[in-house]
């Protein structure tokens, strides 16, 4: 969102571009590009109220040229849009999945009898980041689903009897696993370590783990810890991180 707002500043010269995650009963404004001199600053709206308030409850863009005057909105926050100096404002939703998930504004600190440029550009990037979250959403989805097969693979592969029907099955998880920089440091992993790590990474607790491994619980502790020296990491979540990053995980 940062980067969009930038965008935005740059494109129409306005004095402050700024945005806010819309949650289940509003708005909270946490991202700014440009000077903050009033409350503005973590303002929660309620779905419905004030210029953003409206644009993510109804899911349409608006823009005012004086925010204080328009009787397009309900003016519940008027007294931090004074405190803060800002008269003229353009509001666009970010929809993904057919819900809000963020607002995007520009303002000026005059008010402004033409907003088309403005708020042109203030849907432009509101569509680019829309674009950006679906393309980050898919790659999570991604990322989960193939951690979930790398895990089960190996999982079966160590019930086969078959050393060679095993060897398979272990390098057909392999290739779910991106390749790690040429500039990483190798990791040696037993085997039954990347067992554990794998279900780890889908955020199995010990107990869980052991059950799926049919191993005791101090067994998988003593796998965790020697996971988190091998791998230079402080906690679970850091061990799955750098393992990413060593080309262990997908």
């Amino acid at each position: 969102m940062d980067a969009a707002l930038s965008r935005v500043r740059r494109a129409t010269d306005v004095s402050l571009a700024f945005g806010g995650r819309v949650h289940d009963d509003g708005v909270t404004l946490c991202h700014f590009d440009g000077g903050i001199i009033g409350p503005l600053r973590g303002a929660r709206l309620d779905l419905g109220h004030g210029l953003g308030g409206r644009v993510a409850a109804q899911q349409r863009s608006l823009a005012c040229h004086d925010y204080v005057r328009t009787p397009l909105i309900t003016h519940k926050y008027d007294a931090i849009i004074r405190a803060e100096g800002l008269r003229a404002m353009a509001a666009v939703p970010v929809i993904v999945g057919r819900l809000p998930v963020a607002v995007l504004y520009a303002a000026l600190r005059t008010a402004q009898s033409q907003m088309d440029r403005v708020l042109d550009a203030v849907t432009h990037e509101a569509r680019v980041l829309e674009q950006e979250l679906v393309s980050e959403n898919a790659e999570q989805t991604w990322r989960s689903r193939a951690r979930d097969v790398h895990a089960e693979l190996r999982l079966l592969a160590g019930r086969l009897d078959d050393d060679e029907l095993r060897a398979a099955m272990l390098r057909a998880a392999a290739l779910l696993v991106d390749e790690a920089p040429d500039d990483a440091v190798p990791v040696h992993l037993t085997g039954r370590e990347q067992d554990v790590l794998a279900l780890l990474a889908g955020g199995l607790s010990n107990r869980a783990i052991a059950e799926r491994l049919g191993i005791g619980v101090y067994t998988v502790k003593d796998h965790v810890k020697s996971l988190l020296a091998k791998l230079g990491a402080s906690s679970r979540f850091e061990v799955v991180v750098h393992a990413r990053r060593a080309g262990l995980l997908p």
